[in-house]
């Protein structure tokens, strides 16, 4: 197998040579692109009269995930999603290439305006019809995070957020509240809205890495962006999201069951932005059960 990258981290002249193959352009430059959670490569690539963005998988995890995002951007459309250029199936390094959104905003900071065009593209996004997997075909594995939690605390309280007495008492409430929300839905749904996967031009919200996507409920969807948002100083959740305990209670789960468990290799970062969302997440969930803060260390 032909690595996509050289030791130095340019792409290799096989990579380059598909990308022009599938774009029918001769590439001039390109240049490794930070941020992503997974070592999938990322490439900025500029020709005489364009750029466009390559994502390439570099392992079987990222090549799986790939697959399903190429499958997704030929689903979906809409103007909340990047233009696709073009895109190859691989044994092990698949291909996708968007247009470049590089030259837009990509927040934080968060201002009005930016939250406003984001929610409007969330609610245009939740109201496209597509044909597509439902919450559970896809999310099997993802049981209730507080259930999860009061099987196996130590991971959750080792996080130091809150001690053994405050789960004890707060368990059967979150639980409760957790259990009552839905993951089904007909609503075309991202279900990993953070800044990072969120681009700002000038008229409106793109979203980027779509291997998450089905069908499921738009409130839990819209849930799980509003933890990052207040913690990158955005408005609280309930601001946006008001009288939704059960989207509480299932979106602090989700992060209570995952932010205390070791890195995922293939991800490394992912357990730091889960832990910085449950910063947010978890006093959002005790102020709306009427639960006692915990305070935050």
């Amino acid at each position: 197998m032909t690595l996509p990258l050289q030791n130095d981290g340019m792409p290799s002249a096989e990579l380059v040579r598909r990308i022009e193959r599938l774009t029918d352009t001769k590439v001039e430059s390109c240049r490794p692109v930070a941020g992503g959670y997974s070592p999938a490569v990322r490439l900025l690539c500029h020709t005489a009269t364009t750029s466009f963005f390559v994502k390439v998988g570099a392992t079987p995890l990222t090549s799986t995930f790939l697959r399903r995002e190429i499958r997704m951007y030929n689903n979906i459309h809409g103007a909340f999603l990047p233009a696709l250029v073009a895109w190859e199936d691989h044994a092990s390094a698949p291909i996708l290439i968007l247009e470049d959104l590089s030259a837009h905003q990509w927040p934080p900071p968060w201002d009005a305006r930016r939250v406003e065009l984001v929610l409007a593209q969330i609610h245009a996004m939740h109201n496209t019809r597509v044909s597509m997997e439902p919450y559970a075909q896809v999310h099997e594995a993802h049981s209730p995070g507080w259930q999860v939690v009061a099987a196996d605390p130590e991971p959750f309280l080792a996080l130091g957020l809150a001690d053994a007495r405050w789960l004890e008492a707060a368990l059967p409430l979150l639980v409760q509240h957790e259990a009552r929300c839905s993951t089904d839905g007909d609503s075309l749904t991202h279900l990993d809205l953070r800044s990072d996967n969120m681009c700002i031009t000038e008229s409106h919200a793109v979203f980027v890495d779509w291997n998450h996507a089905c069908l499921s409920n738009p409130k839990l969807d819209l849930g799980f962006w509003l933890p990052s948002l207040a913690y990158e100083g955005g408005p609280t959740p309930e601001r946006i999201l008001p009288n939704a305990p059960e989207i509480a209670a299932w979106v602090s789960g989700f992060f209570a069951a995952r932010a205390g468990l070791p890195d995922i290799p293939d991800a490394p970062r992912v357990r730091l932005v889960r832990r910085q969302q449950l910063h947010t997440a978890l006093p959002w969930a005790a102020r709306v059960l009427d639960l006692p803060l915990t305070g935050r260390r």
